[in-house]
């Protein structure tokens, strides 16, 4: 086809011609350029035309360019990613040791971007992936829902393989550590797998509940193992399995008020190094009895003013009591609300109760240091709460994601991302961050933190492959070890500077100077 005259005047490269393929749109007329000529005997010689190397488009030359994002993104979220990185290596190792690579890469991958994404879903799961550096660290996972589907139910079918993870973390537990076992409910309204049950706290609230028994060693604060059952399934016979299954030998039961103590002797008798503690009642006679109420201590480094006694009763059992300030002063504040509300005061039964705000009393068979007890059962808290925090429960009634092995293996993960979870707020913890601002607000600012994906490795605050990275920051990333720091300029102090101290010339007498006699 002919190409018009105007667009062969177009100014354009020598050495080239243009081509009109005949299709509306903006690459109609290619320009393509001319590398030789092929002589024929007897003929005329004939021109040889090589690549496009640009199209006439409204009057003039433009050059051609490579498409977008031929080989990925060229810049991805950097901050939350190594954050995760930078405390889970040994898990990684400890997984590969018992998975092949690519499954160990997986677990790791969805573990991380549930840690980055706490309430994401399967489906979310590829587009985080690639917009993060979880597609550089563990590269060449697929993450469609289809695909992450099939590799939980595979996952949780494989029981063995946990319990030898398991079992190589259990062994690395220092032996002047504390090992706790506790369990937790967790909401579950999936109608397809046989874990979902009504607990009995479960039947007030409407709501079906799954268990986790979990292991987690005290001083270092971060779970062991954990386990999955029914809702509906008794603490006793849970935590048999659990421990059972396990091979837990030593450790300390944290158990509730439902609970008591002699069932779990009856039920754990042939494990002599296993041992109990669990609360009792405010109203139990044993705290009168024993004037626990009479505290002999504070304890130390506990963030709390917390006061404490122990004692020793009958039967080698031991009484442990403390009387936390902040909680006596949030237990106070709601008597007093509910009573100006009901109208219903009373300066006795204020009295009464007055003393047993903020009061807790544990039983134990095991002779132990006060504060370690207390860290026992307060710190549980904050591990459940990580584990809450991995619910994911926005797709429980499909099929295809939520039978009992595909939960068992979710779960899985989960704990994975509980354990790095943990390690994440001690190290942030350490870096004084968290007096700053919340976790969350952290992770919020560094996975704004976006970095070129051909950066070096060793990552600079002034290497120039950030991307609209603010002061604060490279302030959290270098804190938490992700960048090294650059000396940076002492701030200006305001007003004037101070002259320093010179010499004095001694002054002269003022009027006229006197005469000499």
């Amino acid at each position: 086809m002919a190409v018009p005259d105007h667009i062969r005047k177009v100014p354009r490269p020598v050495n080239t011609i243009v081509e009109d393929n005949g299709r509306d749109g903006p690459n109609r007329f290619a320009v393509r350029e001319r590398i030789n000529t092929r002589y024929i005997p007897g003929g005329n010689p004939q021109p040889r035309n090589g690549k496009v190397i640009g199209h006439i488009r409204d009057g003039r030359f433009v050059p051609k360019q490579e498409p977008s994002s031929v080989a990925g993104p060229d810049m991805l979220s950097y901050g939350a990613s190594a954050f995760v990185k930078s405390v889970s290596r040994d898990l990684l190792d400890d997984l590969m040791d018992v998975y092949p690579i690519k499954e160990a890469y997986t677990i790791m991958a969805i573990a991380t971007l549930r840690i980055i994404k706490p309430s994401i879903v399967n489906g979310r799961l590829s587009s985080e992936y690639n917009r993060t550096f979880v597609c550089r660290d563990y590269p060449g996972i697929g993450m469609s829902a289809n695909t992450i589907s099939g590799f939980l139910q595979r996952l949780g079918q494989d029981g063995k393989k946990r319990q030898l993870f398991y079992q190589k973390r259990a062994a690395r537990v220092a032996s002047d550590h504390h090992v706790a076992i506790d369990g937790m409910l967790k909401q579950d309204t999936s109608t397809v797998n046989d874990l979902s049950a009504f607990s009995y706290k479960a039947r007030i609230k409407g709501c079906r509940d799954v268990s986790v028994i979990y292991a987690y060693d005290i001083e270092a604060m971060e779970p062991i193992c954990a386990e999955v059952f029914p809702g509906n399934s008794i603490d006793a016979v849970s935590y048999r399995s659990f421990i059972l299954d396990n091979d837990i030998r030593s450790g300390i039961i944290i158990a509730d008020k439902g609970f008591p103590p002699v069932r779990i002797i009856q039920e754990l008798g042939d494990r002599p190094d296993l041992h109990f503690l669990t609360p009792i009642k405010r109203n139990d006679s044993r705290i009168g009895n024993n004037d626990m109420l009479s505290f002999d201590g504070v304890l130390e480094g506990i963030g709390d003013h917390v006061l404490y006694k122990k004692c020793y009763i009958k039967g080698g059992r031991y009484l442990y009591s403390y009387k936390s300030a902040r909680k006596a002063a949030i237990e106070e504040g709601d008597y007093l609300a509910r009573r100006e509300k009901n109208k219903d005061f009373s300066g006795s039964k204020y009295e009464n109760k007055r003393s047993i705000f903020g009061v807790i009393v544990f039983e134990s068979d095991l002779d132990m240091d006060p504060k370690t007890a207390y860290l026992c059962y307060d710190e549980r808290w904050m591990l459940e709460l990580v584990f809450r925090q991995y619910k994911n429960d926005q797709c429980l009634d499909k099929t295809n994601v939520q039978g009992d092995f595909s939960l068992m293996g979710s779960e899985f993960i989960n704990f994975i991302a509980a354990v790095t979870t943990c390690r994440m707020i001690g190290k942030a913890r350490d870096a004084g961050l968290l007096s700053k601002m919340s976790y969350k607000d952290l992770m919020d600012d560094l996975s704004s933190a976006w970095r070129m994906v051909d950066a070096p490795e060793q990552p600079r605050s002034d290497d120039g492959c950030w991307v609209h990275t603010i002061t604060c920051v490279f302030e959290e990333l270098e804190a938490l070890g992700l960048s090294i720091p650059v000396p940076r300029p002492e701030p200006k102090k305001r007003g004037r500077p101070k002259k320093e101290p010179t010499e004095q010339k001694p002054k002269r007498p003022r009027g006229r100077p006197r005469k000499n006699p």
